[in-house]
């Protein structure tokens, strides 16, 4: 899949990824953000056999990756284990699209390209339909949650889960 301006694209995971994915998970930026690198990769090896239904991509810029982006149902999440845990699932009506990105390669940070394959990744879920999109960045990760408001999301609600706050931004309204 690849955005109409040619240098963003997005490739599904596949099992020939993980290594790259290993290597990034590993690295500082990514753990200072994400659980630990075995246990998540392991939920990105369930992806692709089929056992979640998050769909998880590479980003790619110039057809070279550089990061990791996935969509995710909220939904599927709406049940007593998940609400439990993340009670601001019931907020977002069922058919919302949550979606979580990082970029991977250390020398493509603070380049602009989240916040470009963010804009062209939310393009690409309302072609295929998707009205309701949200993105839940740990309150603390300001150049996340800048590069999130540049791809057009704004603040809906600062929330508490079961490992700490995190913040809800929705892409063009509130939640309903």
């Amino acid at each position: 899949m690849r955005p109409d301006n040619g240098r963003i694209g997005f490739v599904p995971v596949q099992a020939e990824h993980l290594p790259l994915l290993h290597r990034w998970l590993t690295a500082p930026h990514m753990r200072e953000w994400w659980g630990d690198p075995e246990t998540e990769l392991g939920f990105i090896r369930d992806m692709i056999e089929g056992r979640d239904t998050t769909r998880p991509f590479l980003i790619t810029l110039d057809d070279a990756p550089v990061g990791y982006i996935q969509y995710w149902y909220v939904g599927h999440h709406q049940n007593q284990p998940w609400i439990q845990n993340h009670p601001w699932l019931m907020e977002f009506p069922s058919d919302t699209i949550g979606v979580d990105l990082s970029i991977g390669e250390t020398g493509k940070l603070s380049q602009g390209i989240g916040s470009a394959a963010l804009s062209a990744f939310v393009r690409m879920l309302r072609d295929e339909g998707h009205d309701h999109i949200i993105i839940d960045p740990d309150p603390a990760n300001a150049r996340a949650v800048r590069a999130y408001e540049k791809a057009g999301f704004r603040t809906a609600m600062l929330a508490q889960a079961h490992d700490g706050p995190v913040l809800l931004m929705v892409h063009g309204g509130a939640p309903s």
